[in-house]
């Protein structure tokens, strides 16, 4: 069972989905298949990344996503697929980097927990 995420948390979050496209790991996983080319971003705490990672994602916590998003993907055409641990982090980072321009972006909702339950690719 999923962390027991405070109620204002969860508001914003559902307001973040209202303008954030969010996909699951088997559309992610779908995508690969056929070839088609994105970039991951983890925004999860370096922690986390540093104990693994999606294969390829480059890391940017969403609490400096803001900051650091334009020096590490100065296009902000590029198809992002962005990830956390379940889906909630990543919706807020989406909706502020859609804020800054960002025309391709996507939450993967289910995230890394999803991904890891699935036995899917990791690396640290």
């Amino acid at each position: 069972m999923g962390k027991q995420h405070a109620p204002g948390f969860l508001k914003i979050v559902q307001d973040a989905k209202t303008r954030v496209r969010e996909c699951t790991v088997a559309d992610v996983q779908a995508r690969l298949a056929t070839g088609d080319r994105f970039t991951f971003v983890d925004v999860r705490e370096e922690s986390e990344y540093a104990a693994g990672h999606i294969p390829g994602a480059i890391h940017i916590g969403k609490g400096v996503i803001e900051r650091d998003i334009e020096a590490k993907v100065p296009d902000p055409t590029t198809p992002l697929v962005l990830y956390c641990g379940g889906g909630f982090r990543s919706a807020l980072a989406g909706d502020a980097i859609q804020k800054m321009g960002y025309t391709y972006v996507i939450s993967m909702d289910g995230g890394w927990r999803d991904w890891t339950g699935k036995g899917l690719p990791v690396e640290k």
